[in-house]
């Protein structure tokens, strides 16, 4: 009996949905054709570039890897190929809507897609603080422009002290011990109000805000690389000698700093999926998807490069532990170029606010896709009558995103979402093994190339970046996987329509044509 009651757990944990099934819960019209590569290249590097770039580069530079934070990148980049190949075959192959929850439901079951569920509020929900608390650095570094000044203890998480070049802030001889970051606080509950009266994007502001980050970027490689080259010898011999900082311990520099960077910089990459997800749409899956994915990691690894190069050549990289190290820099280009450093300070802010809104819209959608599945609360796809949003999950949404983004380190925030983020694509990967296994001859529009090696090489690549990582933030993702499976196990299996054999699409639909276009941290 005992062996029959664990063999009916295990049972309902590995349930999986057809494909069928899925296709009648999205039933979205039909798709047509008309991405060609250099179509999915652009959009691939609309999505990737963003707050990675503005936020997290600084603290990767000055803490773990100094000058070599350029071959960060290109490690981050390698492993968001092998993730990214794996995620094309998978959107080719499953023709469902949805995030890598969907595609974990339909492979290898509802336990795992509950997993990937709970992976993805970090990879959304912390990421949009994240974004949150970098966006409240240059909001503040702006306002300084204009002799507007918040009070500096209510700039920054909870029981840090202020530091700013390297070194403590001092107001009247004392440094300053902040209590609260009121500015991201502010962002995320302002953005969860948008939301939930159901304000969108449409492409073209989108690409409008695209177009606004990617000017800001190359105008400041335009102007910081002339300022470089005038005087590159000197640069160097100060700011980059050594290139690759001494050890001093287990990931600060030296090649172990290299990989941890690497860790931190990917944060800079989420968003490629954008790419994979258009698999429905390419002309030609099969040539088009890998030259869209890797093209445009390949483009947004020489811009990233490019930006971390002048930015570790213009000032110490010790200096760049900042939520805004891209505005610490533009402040070194002297009092010549301060109208530059407002207009970049401005376009930053533009683009982050943008980030922050994409990333919320898509944790509400995804706790939205889980509450009609059973897995958690129905009043979480409990819809406004007015607005036609789910309110209910956005509140709290924001406010799970404003107190992390209120009272929490910027990078500990980093480092859970880029963990939560290379399981969640380690998983993908594996779902390409397991799928290639269990239905060969399923139509793929697109197919890894050299499989298995690729998605093996996602996989052991994700999980190496996981553990370079500190051991602090390790145990806290684990005590909350651990709390995550309780929760499944006390509800969402117990409440699970497709354990009950009930219909999912009996939710109110949003009624929204379209959201937040991609998702581009």
């Amino acid at each position: 009996m005992t062996a029959e009651v664990k063999r009916g757990v295990v049972e309902r944990m590995f349930a999986r949905k057809s494909i069928a099934q899925v296709q009648r819960e999205t039933a979205t019209s039909e798709l047509k054709r008309t991405l060609g590569k250099w179509n999915l290249l652009l959009l691939g590097v609309g999505c990737i570039i963003g707050a990675g770039i503005f936020v997290r580069t600084g603290s990767a530079a000055a803490l773990h890897a100094g000058p070599a934070v350029l071959l960060s990148f290109v490690v981050a980049g390698v492993v968001c190929a092998f993730a990214g190949l794996c995620y094309a075959e998978l959107s080719s192959t499953l023709p469902v809507s949805g995030s890598a929850y969907t595609y974990g439901y339909t492979t290898l079951g509802e336990f795992v897609a509950w997993t990937m569920g709970a992976l993805l509020l970090l990879e959304y929900g912390l990421a949009a603080s994240v974004v949150a608390v970098g966006w409240g650095g240059y909001v503040v570094s702006l306002l300084a422009d204009f002799g507007l000044r918040i009070p500096p203890q209510f700039t920054g998480p909870a029981g840090y002290t202020l530091m700013r070049d390297g070194v403590p802030v001092l107001v009247d001889g004392r440094t300053v011990t902040t209590i609260f970051n009121l500015p991201a606080f502010a962002i995320c509950l302002a953005l969860a109000g948008l939301l939930i009266r159901g304000v969108s994007e449409s492409a073209k502001v989108n690409n409008i805000i695209v177009a606004i980050k990617v000017t800001v970027l190359i105008a400041f490689i335009a102007v910081g690389g002339a300022i470089v080259l005038s005087n590159f010898g000197e640069l160097v011999a100060r700011n980059w000698t050594p290139f690759i900082p001494a050890n001093q311990g287990p990931g600060k520099f030296g090649v172990d700093g290299i990989m941890r960077a690497a860790s931190i910089v990917f944060f800079a990459y989420i968003g490629f999926e954008a790419v994979s997800t258009a698999g429905q749409e390419a002309k030609d899956p099969k040539k088009d998807m890998p030259f869209g994915i890797i093209g445009s990691l390949v483009v947004c690894t020489v811009i990233y490069m490019l930006v971390a190069a002048i930015m570790t050549l213009l000032v110490p990289y010790q200096s760049l532990n900042v939520p805004d190290p891209v505005a610490v820099v533009v402040d070194s280009f002297g009092p010549t170029w301060g109208w530059l450093a407002k207009l970049i300070k401005v376009g930053a802010i533009i683009g982050l606010t943008s980030v922050v809104l994409v990333l919320m819209y898509g944790q509400t959608r995804i706790f939205y896709t889980m509450a009609r599945d059973g897995l958690l609360p129905r009043v979480f796809a409990t819809v406004h009558p007015k607005f036609k949003t789910p309110y209910i999950n956005t509140m709290l949404v924001g406010v799970i995103t404003a107190i992390a983004a209120g009272f929490f380190d910027i990078n500990v925030l980093g480092d859970m979402t880029s963990v939560g983020t290379l399981a969640a694509f380690a998983i993908v990967c594996l779902s390409v093994i397991y799928l290639r296994r269990a239905a060969p001859d399923l139509p793929r529009g697109f197919s890894v190339p050299l499989y298995p090696i690729v998605p093996i090489l996602g996989i052991l690549s994700c999980l190496y970046l996981i553990t370079t990582v500190p051991w602090s933030v390790l145990v806290f993702f684990l005590w909350y996987m651990a709390g995550g499976v309780v929760l499944y196990f006390a509800y969402g299996m117990r409440h699970s329509n497709l354990q009950r054999g009930e219909a999912q699409d009996d939710a109110p639909d949003l009624g929204e044509q379209a959201g937040p276009v991609g998702k581009q941290p």
